[in-house]
């Protein structure tokens, strides 16, 4: 092809991209939800699989407590799920980085990772939660926001990025 790319890496002419998001921080949900969004947007079929922390990035905002037994509530209780409760891998000091880190998006216009989530659903970006990290973490489907994909496993997951011409995993 005149780009070149060849008829076996786009065989229906749709580039495919697919995205780990395994780190269920500020700082990695934007740039995953930034980068799909915008992947979708052009044209490139997106897949996200969530996986362990990652997952805490679709759990709806208004779940607290999640889990079957003790070690999994525990775990929910200290690392809270949901777009509004998401951490910062560095500075999170005592809450005050992610503050100030929103602040600074809302002034450079920078969407919010729920506002992305609702734009990569409307785009038709696969938003695939593990279903062995939901087991292991003792999450329910109802424990995760409205419109996402089946729940897959890592064989998926790989066999997708298998096809993919664009893989990261953040």
């Amino acid at each position: 092809m005149a780009d070149g790319t060849t008829a076996a890496a786009v065989p229906n002419g749709t580039k495919k991209m697919t995205i780990i998001a395994w780190s269920g921080t500020l700082d990695k949900a934007w740039p995953t939800l930034i980068l799909a969004t915008t992947a979708a947007a052009s044209g490139v079929d997106v897949a996200v699989f969530f996986t362990f922390w990652g997952l805490r990035i679709l759990q709806r905002n208004d779940k607290r407590l999640t889990g079957r037994n003790w070690k999994q509530k525990a775990l929910s209780f200290l690392n809270r799920g949901g777009t509004n409760h998401l951490g910062l891998s560095k500075l999170n000091m005592g809450g005050m980085g992610p503050m100030m880190m929103r602040q600074l998006a809302r002034e450079q216009k920078v969407a919010e990772p729920q506002e992305l989530l609702q734009m990569a659903q409307e785009l038709g970006v696969k938003l695939w939660p593990c279903q062995m990290t939901l087991d292991l973490m003792g999450l329910k489907r109802e424990d995760l926001i409205d419109g996402l994909s089946d729940t897959v496993g890592a064989a998926t997951a790989i066999q997708r990025m298998s096809e993919s011409e664009i893989n990261l995993f953040i």
